[in-house]
Order: C-alpha cells, then sequence, then structure tokens
C-alpha cells in the first residue's frame, strides 16, 4: 500500500474488503445448490444447465449494473445517482421493447435486434443526460431530476407500447418485470463480451475515479480528462446497461443499493470500491434470484421485483440521510 493510502485509507479497510469478498465467493458458491432436490440425470441436468449457467447470468448482470451505477455516483457527484434514478435502465428498456415488437432478431451488425435497440435507448437517454451537463451552470441534482423524469416518461411510453401490441402484450410485460430467464450457456456467451468490456474499461479508470472524487478541480491539476472520463463512462455504462437490459429485462435498483453498502466498509477508496461494487453486484443479484427462485415453490418472482422491493426503502433512507446530514 502506497503511502498515500496508509494515510487516508480507514484502518481495516484491506481486511474488511478480503472477508466482504470471501463472503460473497461463498454465497455465489452456495447458489445453485439452492432449491428442490432430485437424483441422477435429471439432478444433473438442473444444476449445470439450469442452475450453473443462471448464477453466471446473474453474477455478470449484478456485476455490471452495480458498477455502472457506482461509477455513475462519481462523475455526478451524487449518491443517489444510478443506472435507474438517471433513466439509463428505463430508456434501454424502451428500446429492447420496441426492437422486441418489430418483430425482427437480427440487426444490420449481427448483434440480436433486442441489443442494438436497447443499447440505443440507453445512450439516448445518457446522451441528454450528457448534452444538459455539458451546461457549466447546470447543478448535479439538476441532471439528476431530468433524468428522473426521462425515466418516468420512457416508462410511460413502454407501458403505453405494451397496451397497444396486443399480442405480444402478455411476453412484454412478463419481459419487463425483470428476469434471469434459462438462457443456458448460449445466453452466458453473449452477455460475457459485454461485460469483459464495462468491468474492464471502468475498473481501468479507477485512479482517475479515485481523483475525481476529490473534485474537478484537483483532478484537472493531476491530469484527468474529466470530460473524456465522463464520456467513456456513460457511453460503456449505456452499453452494458443495454446488453443487461437485453437479455434479463429491467432490474432496478442494483446499482444504488450495492455502492452504498460497499461505501460503508470501505468508506469511497476507489482502489476497493469499484472492484468490490462488481463483485457485490455479482453476489447480490444471485442472492435476489435466489431468493425469488425459493419464495414461492413452483412459481418464481420476477428478480426485478425483488430488487425493487429492496431498492425502494434504500432510496427513502438516502434522501432522508443526506436531508439530516444537510
Amino acid at each position: 500500500m502506497s503511502p498515500r493510502d496508509r494515510a487516508t485509507s480507514p484502518p481495516g479497510t484491506a481486511g474488511r474488503a478480503a472477508i466482504a469478498t470471501i463472503l460473497c465467493l461463498a454465497a455465489c458458491g452456495a447458489a445453485p445448490f439452492l432449491g428442490p432436490s432430485s437424483t441422477g440425470d435429471t439432478a444433473a441436468f438442473v444444476f449445470w444447465q439450469l442452475r450453473v449457467p443462471r448464477l453466471l447470468v446473474a453474477m455478470m448482470v449484478g456485476a455490471t449494473l452495480s458498477l455502472v451505477g457506482g461509477c455513475f455516483q462519481i462523475i455526478f457527484a451524487n449518491p443517489l445517482a444510478s443506472e435507474s434514478t438517471v433513466g439509463t435502465i428505463s430508456g434501454a428498456a424502451l428500446g429492447a421493447l420496441i426492437a422486441f415488437l418489430s418483430g425482427a432478431t437480427i440487426g444490420p451488425s449481427g448483434l440480436p435486434i433486442v441489443v442494438l435497440g436497447a443499447f440505443a435507448g440507453a445512450l439516448a437517454v445518457t446522451l441528454a443526460l450528457t448534452a444538459l451537463a455539458a451546461h457549466g451552470r447546470t447543478r448535479t441534482n439538476d441532471i439528476l431530476l431530468a433524468g428522473i423524469a426521462l425515466s418516468l416518461a420512457t416508462t410511460a411510453v413502454s407501458s403505453m407500447l405494451q397496451s397497444l401490441a396486443s399480442n405480444a402484450a402478455i411476453a412484454a410485460a412478463h419481459w419487463s418485470l425483470g428476469q434471469l430467464v434459462q438462457v443456458g450457456y448460449r445466453g452466458v456467451l453473449l452477455l460475457l463480451p459485454f461485460t469483459a468490456v464495462v468491468l474492464g474499461a471502468l475498473l481501468l479508470r479507477a485512479r482517475a475515479f479515485d481523483t475525481l472524487v476529490a473534485g474537478e478541480e484537483r483532478a484537472h491539476s493531476q491530469g484527468v480528462d474529466v470530460r473524456s472520463l465522463r464520456a467513456v463512462t456513460l457511453g460503456v455504462g449505456a452499453l452494458g446497461v443495454g446488453a443487461c437490459v437485453a437479455w434479463c429485462g429491467p432490474i432496478p435498483f442494483v446499482g444504488l443499493i450495492v455502492p452504498h453498502i460497499v461505501r460503508l466498509l470501505v468508506h469511497s477508496r476507489q482502489r476497493f470500491f469499484l472492484p468490490l461494487s462488481a463483485i457485490g453486484g455479482a453476489t447480490f443479484l444471485a442472492v435476489c434470484d435466489t431468493s425469488a427462485r425459493l419464495l414461492f415453490p413452483g412459481r418464481e418472482v420476477p428478480v426485478g421485483a425483488v430488487t425493487a422491493i429492496l431498492g425502494a426503502p434504500t432510496l427513502i433512507w438516502l434522501v432522508s440521510r443526506r436531508r439530516d446530514q444537510g
């Protein structure tokens, strides 16, 4: 650890990070073993072809959403920022829904049309917020309010489209609740490149994020191109969120809940904060999905409903906490 880290890191941060990582790995490792048991070939099929790939998808989606949410909180300088509150998830959901209802399957680039639609929707919302943020007098709170307004608007349009598309309304409504479908290893392989790009692009910039936490002026003085960092974060975030929404539907609040839990452990030190946000997000969604799978035997609760139930009180608590501190 460098002298700077020793001077600024709270005592025991590395130890807490190590313990948290071990607990997360243990929880993820236990997840596929939980549930109704069977014997013989059926047990092997359920474990290896259903539960294991589902766990891997949950971990990749959770890590992506949590890391993007944590990075959004840094670039917007607001702990309430996440892929849910700035409208990225709802924009991706609208784009994916339009593509889903179009009936097309493969886009011009060879990617599934739903992925392209989700990315386009997420990117449209983030570009709108970037344009707003480009005005020097715009406060971060104003950007968040604009993101919430965009989220409400895109959600309303999505609901309208579902009501008009009677033939696909049931499937679209089911998808819009957010769920980890049984996609097998094909889904794992399709989602893996997007997850790798997001994790690689954001984690490699951990030092720049660490500097930005101290303020834009200090970041500029240390050679950080803040505008480029924000552009990369928003673009990569839109790509990751778009891919996750395309495969699993909108799963809200992962990027709000997990980074705050991690921040309580490591006190915003990006050396630990960003990697642990990814690990914690993977574990959080795996646990939520396992709970959704086991809550009502024979029927599954959409994992998006579970994260929303947990996210709503978390958001209320954060707002109350900021008000008490302000």
